[in-house]
């Protein structure tokens, strides 16, 4: 039987995409797993693996695409030997419709002229995501969450491709409102009428010559998140100058004792120490390796950092997992690795969503300190400066020290102002005392 292959959602931001490339020809066989096609998300572009087995019929929408939506046919699936239909392959019929096949068919003209139970008719889809036989068609992702939170995967309407469940149908469907909700609801009618929002004022008109760059997809994602950070999450900011004449030796002596090539090779950025240290400071403070929720703090158990690296279309933070847990050739390597497949959007979508706490180094650029946005759900972000000589006293006489400045921002739902001092406070006691990086 034929079926359409639909533009998948690969985040749970995207709502439309670019279909990059086809990696499958019409009339090519294709399995369970295969990559089809690539596809440009508004974060990297995507691979876009077959849920089902069959042969590539036809290609509805032709590479280059761009503003593809969401669950969009692109694609006919057949079955070896079928006939490939005109244009976009019939739905699946729901389950409902399978009593045509009984007695009560006889029924079935009765219900089509009735007009207002149409709307019932149409309602009527299968609550179960679609299957061959027993089987439920889900991501990893959404199989463990539906487990954790106890949910029957066979009970969850998948949006996904193909009706593939993802992970925010697993989040749906843990959120769905209770009786309490719904009798609220039927007692809206009768409280007094909400005031009419006010009309949003027009943009103001643009009279001096310009150009007008359209906004990519990432570029409004990024500007949609940072608008809600900053609306919805109370910033605390604490700021701290760090000398780093220590760190500095140490990196210069690791490097000249690295191997320049090989397996073993490395060669440390000020960064990369700056993320072990940070790291290392997360794991003494736990509460500030933590997010809001309104029921709770969640406090993770792995320190995950997310590493802000800039790429032609905008943002995008890398994480470098478990970073407490690494060394610091490994975490240079890793993260040489990551910002180079970052900018030539090679990512795959869990080396960039998700993340228990973030550093954004704008050193480089000679940035002597600024303040960064938090990125939700996360609790904190450090800023770091670059490191300059600065004028400092030492033992009551004035001395010339490499000085950073660094700042956090916090959550202040999650983390107070006295814990957001001290972690302040150990951050740099490491970074002044690198040697106990290598403990």
């Amino acid at each position: 039987m034929a079926t359409n292959i639909l533009m998948p959602a690969l985040s749970p931001t995207m709502t439309e995409g670019t279909l990059a490339r086809w990696l499958k020809k019409e009339g090519d066989t294709v399995k369970s797993g295969d990559v089809l096609a690539e596809i440009e998300t508004d974060k990297a572009t995507m691979e876009f693996e077959a849920v089902d087995e069959g042969v590539l019929g036809k290609i509805l929408v032709a590479e280059g695409t761009e503003g593809v939506a969401v669950n969009t046919p692109i694609g006919i699936m057949v079955e070896a030997g079928e006939a490939v239909p005109d244009g976009a392959a019939p739905a699946a019929k729901p389950a409902a419709q399978k009593a045509e096949a009984t007695p009560a068919k006889a029924e079935a003209p009765k219900a089509e002229a009735a007009k207002p139970a149409a709307p019932k008719a149409e309602a009527a889809k299968p609550a179960a995501a679609p299957a061959s036989g027993d089987r439920v068609f889900a991501s990893p992702l959404a199989r463990r969450m539906a487990e954790q939170a106890g949910l029957d995967l066979s009970g969850i309407e998948g949006s996904g491709p193909n009706g593939r469940i993802v992970k925010a149908d697993v989040e749906a469907a843990a959120g769905k409102p209770k009786a309490a909700p719904k009798a609220a609801e039927a007692a809206a009618p009768a409280a007094a009428p909400a005031p009419a929002a006010a009309p949003k004022a027009p943009a103001p008109a643009i009279t001096a010559p310009h150009t007008a760059v359209p906004n990519s997809s990432m570029r409004k994602v990024i500007a949609k998140r940072l608008a809600e950070s900053k609306a919805t999450v109370p910033h605390f900011y604490v700021s701290m100058d760090i000398e780093l004449d220590a760190l500095l030796k140490l990196r210069a002596d690791l490097n000249g004792r690295a191997p320049k090539d090989g397996p073993g090779a490395f060669k440390l950025s000020v960064n990369d120490l700056i993320i072990k240290a940070a790291a290392r400071v997360l794991r003494q403070y736990p509460n500030v390796n933590a997010s809001w929720t309104d029921e709770a703090i969640i406090q993770y158990h792995d320190v995950d950092i997310s590493v802000a690296v800039s790429i032609p279309d905008g943002l995008i933070t890398p994480i470098v997992k478990k970073a407490d847990q690494k060394g610091l050739a490994a975490i240079s390597n890793e993260m040489k690795d990551l910002a180079a497949r970052a900018k030539s959007g090679k990512l795959k979508l869990e080396e960039f969503q998700g993340g228990s706490f973030s550093i954004s180094n704008m050193g480089m650029f000679g940035v002597t300190s600024f303040s960064a946005i938090i990125n939700p759900p996360q609790g904190g972000i450090l800023a770091v400066g670059a490191g300059q000589q600065r004028a400092v006293v030492k033992d009551g006489a004035l001395a010339v020290a490499t000085v950073m400045t660094c700042t956090l921002s916090v959550d202040h739902r999650v983390v107070d102002g006295a814990l957001a001092a001290e972690w302040m406070a150990a951050f740099k006691k490491v970074v002044e005392d690198p040697l106990s990086l290598m403990l």
